[in-house]
């Protein structure tokens, strides 16, 4: 109910909730405002907002202050006019040059318009300038201590890095314990800098110093969370400086990649040329760990124009299918796709594979992080979508996050997790690592390497024989239930606490918490799914949500964390070998018929068998049985597990086709390499891990003579003998118009994919991002789903037991300790992005194996000390950090460094079910450098 009030002599009303400033903003009586802050807790320190209140002694500030009923508030008055101005002086004395440090300072726009002069009040003395950080400059005599950077941080990253020390006149504002920045805790969200009013933190590259010629609003080009941001764009075309907005995922926040993590595409190692393989010049597998030098470089490619470059590109493909045919052997041609770009292009490339190579051996780097939980999900919900968005957990009571590190991976994601924690939220952290959000935990499970399903049939032990399920929900939306319950009566807490290194106890704890939960959310990642019994670990947790009924509700649910951007999108739009667009099976033949119809096919082009996978693909060229590949904007050199056997096999090769950015790792390999846009240069959509279906837009243009990835796929099509005609825009520019380019692309996508029928070109370029399901045009979209049943014949979820089996490949004397890869904060992927930007690889500029310190010193290595990593597949050499957060016994790599690929090391067994590689788990032995002879 509203609240009635008068201000400035008028009668005006308050939402429930409102301030007096908010009020005030929607009646339209502007108030000066700095400490206040759009999505920050009200603080009320800075006194530039004060209003009289009829009634009260002193003056109010307004930004803190709620009206009541009858109240009568004034702000114009000569007392409270002065009282700002003053304030707006003072502060002026104490940040000099502040207009310098920011364009738009609130501090200089403010003053201007209360008529506040600068020099009325002295000075105080300067404080140094603070550069030690390569994201960011603090300049504390821009400070006006309205701690909005203190408020970001703490509450809404939820990070604790910045503080108020000292007192009086001596106050300012701390990183740690009064540390420089570049020596502090600090990840470099940049919140901070969002924060700021005054420029008194902002970027290092003095961006802030002028207004942008141009904004774009767009879409992160990184992680899964699909954060929405604004590009601004300088005089000469290149991206000055991002900002996060309002977007669903994010409300304006970003990580360090998001914020600082752009400038990859103005790179100097971009490609801007097609590039053709001289003849005569043999591929070398062994030197894919180093960059080319120019002179390298020019001795292996030549430069080539457009025509010739794409015409050679089909040519070698029509040479393998034409050797084949009169073999009658199988398509000897597979295809890479992207999860970095638009669904546009996912769609494409897989239409282009299926339709001119006549195969289904088209895949993307989904099957290399979540195709277990894939297949799990499909198998026991029939449908492989997240349940519940990723901010749900604000409406949890519960959350289990295992196998994740989203302080890492999706850190805006992680925001949400920490703030949920401050409400009340009960966080289990079940991981091998005790990772940054283990602080913020209410329980942390460190639980043995490979040992989930112990863990996790443990978990369903005590709520099956406690009777904590939820029988009525498993006898109306459940079946099997009768298996689980036989199967999980053997994996008692005790008998299970010896297998996965928890005290039964604390098991029984946490089974019981979860069960008992109003709302209770499972997050994983791909601890649980890149591992030989991936597939199981996924079945534990659905089971876990079924049989407690944790499923179909607000804050309930199942989340696998996507990876990258667009990982969802691609799989959605059919990029993976065993499905078309939707997850319509290839085995299914309407799906195919309906398939062919719209692409122009004759019957029965497409065939019933499902293609091969990437690992599948890699060993099959390595025989000789693929001998032509197409990879757009993928990198298996440095991705793919075994990573010595899939350069060889890329080498092997007798024509690759790769589509990039960069010269990455594989396209060193390549015969013919084609220079792709990035991100901000072109328009498409992109769904991320919450089904989310945005719009990235187009914000600056290519470098040289670099085309946009699918008019690359249109042109080769043409060639191939397809009469594709969308017309995409070389320049990866796209409008409103749904008849042309990129959006004919997306309706042609829409007719094949139910899931998003009611998300026209236009309604999209309108709204900007819509959540799938959605159903017609009147469909708000459906950011919960499974409320009522599942997509399965019956309707129900099915609940499949999990054996214990352990991981390939176990610890022994010769490979003593335990392999765990993944990402890190700053990088990601394979870096062949994110080690072009200028300040994520200033901040990691190297490879390292991490350790725990006590393991280290058992094996006689120092911090900083070279460490040779060996397994039964390769040897890396890269120097120690010490890390206490990793148990005893294991060595944790990230992948992204071609230097030391972490991926020379693992182990290429796959789950047999999701056919996903055992990234996470592998022998090795760790020992110092130099006496590994």
């Amino acid at each position: 109910m509203n609240i009635p009030f008068i201000l400035d002599g008028r009668a005006v009303e308050a939402a429930p909730g409102e301030t007096l400033l908010q009020a005030a903003d929607r009646a339209g009586v502007v108030l000066p405002r700095l400490c206040a802050s759009d999505g920050l807790r009200p603080a009320g320190n800075c006194r530039a907002c004060v209003v009289e209140i009829e009634g009260d002694r002193v003056l109010a500030p307004s930004c803190c202050r709620a009206p009541s009923a009858g109240m009568v508030v004034k702000s114009d008055t000569p007392r409270a006019a002065t009282a700002r101005r003053t304030v707006l002086e003072l502060l002026l004395a104490d940040a000099p040059g502040t207009a310098a440090l920011k364009h738009d300072s609130e501090l200089a726009h403010w003053a201007r318009e209360t008529g506040a002069r600068a020099g009325h009040f002295a000075a105080r003395e300067a404080v140094a300038e603070d550069r030690s950080h390569p994201a960011m400059a603090v300049n504390r005599d821009a400070c006006i201590q309205c701690t909005r950077c203190i408020r970001a941080c703490r509450e809404t990253q939820g990070n604790d890095v910045l503080g108020l020390a000292f007192r009086g006149g001596h106050a300012q504002i701390v990183f740690d314990q009064n540390d420089p920045l570049g020596d502090s805790t600090c990840v470099a969200c940049g919140e901070c800098v969002q924060a700021c009013p005054t420029g008194a933190i902002a970027p290092a590259n003095g961006a802030f110093a002028k207004p942008s010629l141009k904004q774009v609003d767009s879409v992160c080009p990184f992680c899964g969370v699909g954060c929405q941001l604004r590009y601004h764009v300088d005089e000469n075309d290149r991206i000055a400086h991002v900002e996060g907005i309002a977007g669903p995922a994010n409300e304006g926040r970003l990580c360090v990649k998001g914020r600082f993590g752009f400038d990859y595409a103005h790179s100097p190692e971009r490609l801007t040329r097609p590039l053709v393989r001289r003849a005569g010049v043999a591929k070398d597998p062994l030197a894919v760990g180093r960059r080319l030098t120019p002179d390298e470089l020019r001795a292996q490619f030549r430069e080539a124009s457009w025509d010739e470059a794409l015409d050679l590109a089909a040519a070698g493909f029509q040479r393998a299918l034409q050797a084949t045919a009169a073999r009658g052997r199988a398509s000897p041609v597979a295809g890479f796709g992207s999860a970095k770009g638009t669904n546009e292009e996912a769609y494409l490339f897989q239409k282009l594979v299926r339709s001119a190579f006549g195969t289904h051996n088209v895949d993307h780097c989904t099957r290399l992080c979540h195709a277990s939980s894939v297949a799990a999900l499909m198998e026991g919900l029939g449908s492989a979508v997240v349940t519940n968005p990723l901010r749900d957990v604000a409406h949890a009571d519960f959350v289990l996050l295992i196998g994740a590190n989203p302080a890492q991976n999706h850190p805006v994601g992680a925001t949400w997790i920490k703030n949920a924690v401050k409400r009340g939220t009960r966080l289990v952290l079940a991981d091998p690592r005790r990772t940054e959000l283990a602080r913020h935990a209410w329980k942390h499970l460190g639980f043995q390497p490979g040992s989930d399903v112990a863990l996790l049939n443990a978990l369903l032990h005590v709520i099956v024989a406690e009777g904590l399920t939820d029988p009525a929900y498993i006898a109306a939306h459940t079946r099997d239930f009768e298996l689980i319950r036989e199967h999980v009566a053997a994996f008692t807490p005790e008998a299970m606490a010896p297998v996965c290194g928890i005290d039964a106890a604390t098991l029984r704890e946490v089974a019981r918490a979860y069960a008992t939960a109003k709302n209770a959310m499972i997050l994983w990642g791909m601890g649980v799914s890149q591992h030989t019994h991936g597939t199981d670990n996924a079945r534990c947790l659905i089971a876990l949500a079924l049989v407690t009924g944790q499923i179909g509700r607000p804050g309930t649910g199942l989340h696998p964390l996507r990876g990258q951007n667009n990982v969802q999108g691609a799989s959605d739009a059919g990029l993976i070998p065993m499905v078309l667009p939707d997850y319509a099976r290839v085995g299914d033949g309407a799906a195919r018929g309906k398939a062919e119809a719209l692409w122009g096919l004759p019957a029965g082009t497409l065939g019933s068998e499902p293609g091969l996978t990437v690992v599948e693909i890699v060993d099959a060229a390595h025989r000789g049985e693929i001998t032509a590949m197409l990879v757009q904007g993928e990198n298996p050199a440095m991705s793919d597990p075994d990573a010595t056997h899939a350069r060889e096999a890329l080498a092997g090769l007798r024509h690759l086709v790769v589509i990039d950015i960069f010269l990455t790792e594989t396209a060193t390999l390549a015969d013919v390499v084609l220079p792709a846009t990035a991100w901000p240069e072109k328009t498409g959509s992109v769904t991320n891990t919450d089904r989310c279906v945005q719009l990235g837009r187009k914000a600056v243009g290519a470098p040289g003579e670099a085309r946009a990835d699918a008019w690359i796929t249109e042109q080769l099509a043409q060639r191939l003998g397809l009469a594709w005609r969308y017309g995409v825009a070389p320049d990866g520019s796209g409008s409103a118009d749904a008849t042309q380019g990129i959006a004919a692309v997306y309706e042609e996508m829409r007719a094949l994919m139910p899931s998003i029928r009611g998300l026209s070109w236009p309604r999209l370029w309108r709204e900007g991002a819509v959540t799938y399901p959605v159903a017609d045009e009147a469909d708000p979209g459906q950011p919960v789903v499974f409320t009522d049943g599942f997509p399965t014949a019956d309707g129900r979820g099915r609940l499949v037991p999990a054996a214990l089996t352990p991981p390939a490949e176990t610890p022994d004397p010769q490979f003593p300790l335990v392999l765990i890869t993944g990402r890190q904060l700053e990088h990601w992927h394979t870096g062949s992005m994110t080690r072009r930007a200028t300040v994520l690889d200033a901040i990691e500029p190297g490879p390292v194996v991490s350790l725990h310190p006590q393991t280290a010193a058992r094996l006689g290595l120092r911090a900083g000390a070279a460490a040779r990593v060996a397994s039964r597949r390769g040897v890396i050499t890269l120097p120690v950090r010490f890390d206490d957060a990793l148990p005893a016994d294991t060595a944790f790599i990230p992948f992204a460094y071609r230097e030391a690929a972490a991926n020379v090391l693992t182990n290429p067994a796959l789950d047999p079910v999701g056919k996903i590689a055992e990234l996470k788990y592998c022998a090795v032995d760790v020992r110092p450098e130099a006496t590994s002879a």
